[in-house]
């Protein structure tokens, strides 16, 4: 699945034009290097995103629309979350 349609589909980013925006201004890396849109995604793979004060880490785990529909379940792990220059 495309790293914009999957940050929009695991809701960590609510449209996919914004998801779009970040990746294209390089402030969203899978596994270490800056990520396009197009970046196709595969489980386990580490996103981080910069957003306007913080930095969020989660690993993938689920590519599956579907996932989103049922609650137990959720398409990413939260590996960490911190504030931008904190260690």
């Amino acid at each position: 699945m495309r790293l914009d349609k999957y940050l929009k589909v695991s809701r960590l980013i609510k449209r996919r034009t914004i998801a779009k925006e970040v990746a294209e201004n390089e402030r969203i890396l899978v596994n270490g290097k800056p990520a396009k849109p197009s970046k196709e995604l595969k489980i386990s793979d580490i996103i981080t995103i910069e957003f306007g004060t913080k930095i969020v880490n989660v690993r993938v785990l689920s590519l599956d629309e579907k996932t989103k529909k049922d609650l137990s379940s959720t398409m990413y792990e939260l590996i960490d979350e911190k504030k931008k220059g904190e260690v």
